[in-house]
């Protein structure tokens, strides 16, 4: 099993056995490898990989659950819940915000669920009054640094249904600035306009799909 984080365009894998895609990292150079857990491992990690001569990471324990809690120590934990919303003819709903294609998704407030964390940011990002929580998808996880504190996104994605007649209202206080359905054949050029973590919720989405 592996856990990945995204550090921007970078994958970091904590894992606790080495698959056939970690081995495929494993032949490239600009792949970094550790095989401890300890803090000084950790933050060596965390500091080769901003380096452009580094493309992935790689750090394995034989206790995933030991590695992940020793890795998180270095963050501080946001957690967030989102929706692949699809309408009746299997469209899916991307919001444009802050130059990428994006799917609705923000922080849980404190009280709520992450289910109801999910809906609510969907309502609140699209306008959607009336979509409804399907299956969990995944979760995803990336960094990002806010004012000199180094965050970690735990974002918890779940399918959702909506009608493509609802009115679609972009929440331009959060920098939403268009939103539209769009086909799944179609969706390619906006796959390389967004962000990995959303590539792998629209890949995770297809997969589903398929399987049913």
């Amino acid at each position: 099993m592996y856990i990945k984080i995204y550090f921007g365009e970078k994958p970091v894998f904590l894992c606790d056995e080495i698959d056939d895609t970690l081995h495929e990292y494993l032949h490239h150079p600009d792949t970094i490898f550790l095989d401890e857990v300890s803090g000084p491992a950790i933050k060596s990690l965390l500091h080769e990989i901003v380096k452009p001569d580094y493309q992935a990471g790689i750090l394995w324990h034989s206790k995933l659950d030991v590695l992940k809690k020793a890795f998180w120590k270095h963050f501080t934990i946001v957690k967030a819940g989102g929706g692949l919303v699809e309408n009746e003819a299997h469209e899916v709903l991307l919001i444009h915000r802050r130059g990428k294609w994006d799917l609705p998704k923000g922080k849980l407030d404190p009280g709520e669920t992450i289910e109801q964390c999910a809906l609510r940011e969907v309502h609140e990002e699209t306008g959607l009054q009336a979509a409804s929580l399907g299956a969990f998808l995944l979760t995803t996880y990336h960094t990002y640094n806010d004012y000199g504190h180094e965050v970690l996104k735990e974002s918890y994605w779940y399918r959702m249904k909506a009608a493509s007649s609802e009115h679609l209202v972009p929440q331009t206080i959060e920098d939403i600035h268009e939103i539209k359905w769009v086909a799944r054949k179609d969706l390619a050029p906006y796959m390389v306009e967004t962000f990995p973590s959303v590539r792998d919720v629209l890949r995770a989405g297809s997969m589903a799909s398929a399987g049913e």
